[in-house]
């Protein structure tokens, strides 16, 4: 079992930039994939990034095309951690952000078994 916890939301301005963390309790978090969604009101939860679980000889990250270029996800697996580095945020990125975890990585909100309870990122202007 995996037990999620999201952190480092809050308010920022149009440009700006936030750090978002997840960190997962139990001895298997290098074996998890590793995804980030949101949901803002009223709408759907969508895809934002995801990191495949950690081998010896590599890793891949995909991320959804609102955000490419400006979010970077990222894994510590000594510290049983996943950031998500958002720069050059935009008002519509304001959601709450959740992290989730998976034996395999995907795109698809159905398709992972564990959860955090989010936190809130709010962009003005």
């Amino acid at each position: 079992q995996v037990q999620l916890v999201e952190s480092g939301g809050g308010l920022v301005q149009a440009g700006g930039s936030l750090r978002l963390s997840c960190t997962a309790s139990g001895r298997t978090f290098s074996s998890y994939a590793m995804g980030w969604f949101r949901q803002a009101p009223g709408k759907e939860r969508e895809f934002v990034a995801a990191i495949t679980a950690i081998t010896w000889s590599d890793f891949s990250t995909y991320y959804a095309d609102s955000v490419k270029g400006r979010f970077t996800i990222s894994r510590d697996n000594a510290k049983n951690t996943v950031y998500l580095q958002m720069d050059s945020l935009k008002p519509e990125d304001t959601a709450v952000y959740y992290c989730a975890a998976d034996r395999q990585v995907s795109r698809r909100v159905g398709s992972y078994d564990y959860w955090g309870q989010g936190t809130q990122v709010t962009v003005s202007s």
